[in-house]
C-alpha cells in the first residue's frame, strides 16, 4: 500500500531534485523488412516504423500528464542496419539513415537508433558499407544515432575496427564542422554492447529481443544528492543503504511508466535501465553527488572509489524494484551533459586518464568528451582501443563518445545546447599511438572468457 508521506516525497522528488523519466524507447524488429530492391527496403522500414510509433509520444505526453510524472524524451530503436541494409543491391547506406530520420520525424519522436553495425570479430559487406556511410548519414539528418560494437569479451577486439571508428570520427566531425563535431555527439563505439539499452546514441533493437517491446530509462541524480545531504558525515554503510533506498523508489516510478506505457501501445515491456543519467541542470549532476560525499571536486583521489559505492548501491536498490532490468543500468558520466563535470573538467581537476580509470567502476566509459580538433584520427582510435579493452578484460559494457571539435583548442567551449549540454575542450595526451594502431588484426580474447 502506497502511504501519503510516499507520495509527498515523490512530489518533491519532482519538483525539487529534477527526477524524470530520461525516456521511453520502442525497440522494432526491421528484420522482415529485408528486400534486394534499396528502394523497397526503405519503404518497408519507413512503414513498419510509422505503424507501430504513431501513438509513442501521444501515450507519453498522456501518462506524463496524468500521472504528473516528466518524461523527457520518446525514442524509437531499431534492428542494427547493417543487417538489414545487408540484404539491399544498396552501396550508399546514407539513403537508409535518411529514412529513418523521415520517420522519425513524422512519429514525432526525439531521436532513432540503430544505424548500428557489431563488428567485435569480423566484417559482412553490410556492415562495411554501413561504417562507411556514418560520417555523411550522421551529418545529414537531425535524429539518427549510430553505434558500432568494436569488441567483446569473448571475441576480443577488433583493432581493424578500432582503427577505421577514429577515421569515421573525425570525418563526421569535418562534415559537421559548422556546428562543432555535433555528428560525432550522435555516435559511440562499444565493447559489450547491450541489446535492449534505452538510451542515446546506443541504443539498438537486438536480434534475441521481441517483434516491438517498450523499455524504460530513469533518472534522478538530484534525487539521490537530496538523500546524501541528509545522511551528511555518516559512514559509508550508511551512505550505501541511503542510495540504495532512493534508486528503489526511482526504479519503481519507471516500472509504473513502463508497464503502463506497455499497456496502452499493446506491446511487451522489455526493461527499465537503471541508469542516473545527468543533466546539465543545476543539482541534477552525478559530480555533485559524488561531492557530496565529501571529495572537494569530482576527479581528485577518492572519486573512483565514490563512484564504485555509487554504481553498486543504484543497482542492488534499483533491481529489487523492477521486474526486469538490462541496458546499461549505472551511473552515466558524461562530461558535457553533467554540470558537476563541466565545473570539474574548467578547474583542473578532472582529466580523460582520470575519466578512463573512472570507467572501470561505472556503466558505459567517456562519454561527450570534447578534444581539440587537431587531434588525430589514431588518437582517437587509441583512446577507443584503451576504453573497450577495460571492457573486455572486465566483462562489461563500455563505450567512447568522443568528439574532436574542429578547430576549437583546449579551454574552448563548444556549446550542444539540450541535453547535450556544453563541453569544455580537454587536453589529450601528446605523444603518438599510430604505430601501435597501424597494426591492426585481433586482440585476442582473455583467458577470463573462457568460463565454458
Amino acid at each position: 500500500m502506497i502511504r501519503p508521506f510516499e507520495v509527498i516525497e515523490t512530489i518533491k522528488m519532482i519538483q525539487e531534485e529534477n527526477l524524470d523519466i530520461r525516456t521511453i524507447t520502442m525497440g522494432i524488429s526491421l528484420l522482415d523488412c529485408c528486400r534486394q530492391d534499396g528502394k523497397a527496403a526503405c519503404q518497408k522500414i519507413y512503414d513498419k516504423i510509422v505503424r507501430y510509433a504513431s501513438n509513442l509520444v501521444k501515450v507519453g505526453s498522456d501518462i506524463e500528464r496524468e500521472y504528473g510524472i516528466p518524461i523527457i524524451n520518446k525514442r524509437i530503436s531499431v534492428t542494427p542496419i547493417s543487417l538489414v541494409a545487408g540484404s539491399s543491391d544498396e552501396e550508399d547506406y546514407v539513403k537508409f539513415a535518411e529514412v529513418l530520420d523521415k520517420a522519425a520525424e513524422a512519429v514525432g519522436v526525439n531521436f532513432i537508433g540503430g544505424f548500428s553495425a557489431l563488428v567485435h570479430k569480423g566484417y559482412t559487406e553490410g556492415d562495411r558499407k554501413l561504417i562507411k556511410s556514418i560520417p555523411y548519414a550522421l551529418s545529414s539528418t537531425k535524429k539518427v544515432c549510430s553505434s558500432v560494437n568494436v569488441a567483446t569479451n569473448k571475441a576480443g577486439i577488433n583493432m581493424d575496427a578500432v582503427r577505421e571508428m577514429g577515421e569515421v570520427i573525425k570525418k563526421a566531425a569535418d562534415l559537421s564542422q559548422k556546428d562543432d563535431g555535433l555528428a560525432c555527439a550522435k555516435l559511440v563505439v562499444f565493447s559489450n554492447v547491450p541489446e535492449d539499452n534505452p538510451f542515446m546514441a546506443g541504443a539498438f533493437h537486438g536480434i534475441g529481443e521481441p517483434e516491438c517491446v517498450i523499455n524504460v530509462g530513469v533518472s534522478g541524480p538530484g534525487a539521490v544528492k537530496s538523500a546524501l545531504e541528509k545522511v551528511k558525515g555518516a559512514d559509508f554503510g550508511t551512505v550505501s543503504e541511503t542510495i540504495k533506498k532512493t534508486a528503489f523508489k526511482i526504479t519503481r516510478m519507471g516500472q509504473l511508466v513502463a508497464q503502463e506505457a506497455s499497456r496502452r501501445l499493446g506491446v511487451p515491456f522489455g526493461i527499465v535501465d537503471l541508469s542516473l543519467a545527468p543533466t546539465p541542470a543545476v543539482g541534477d549532476s552525478v559530480a555533485y553527488i559524488l561531492e557530496e560525499m565529501g571529495l572537494e571536486k569530482c576527479g581528485t583521489h577518492g572519486t573512483t572509489a565514490a563512484l564504485a559505492l555509487l554504481n553498486d548501491a543504484v543497482k542492488k536498490g534499483g533491481v529489487m524494484a523492477s521486474s526486469y532490468v538490462g541496458g546499461l543500468s549505472g551511473a552515466f558520466i558524461p562530461v558535457s551533459e553533467d554540470a558537476g563535470m563541466i565545473e570539474a573538467v574548467k578547474c583542473g581537476a578532472l582529466s580523460i586518464d582520470k575519466l578512463e580509470a573512472m570507467t572501470c567502476v561505472c556503466s558505459v566509459g567517456l562519454d561527450m568528451i570534447v578534444v581539440p580538433g587537431e587531434t588525430t584520427s589514431e588518437t582517437i582510435s587509441a583512446i577507443i582501443a584503451d576504453e573497450v579493452a577495460i571492457g573486455v578484460i572486465n566483462n562489461k559494457t563500455t563505450a567512447v563518445r568522443i568528439i574532436p571539435a574542429p578547430g576549437k583548442k583546449v579551454g574552448d567551449i563548444v556549446e550542444f545546447g539540450g541535453l547535450l549540454g556544453s563541453g569544455p575542450v580537454m587536453p589529450v595526451n601528446s605523444f603518438g599511438s599510430t604505430e601501435f594502431i597501424k597494426r591492426g588484426g585481433r586482440i585476442p580474447a582473455p583467458i577470463n572468457s573462457l568460463r565454458n
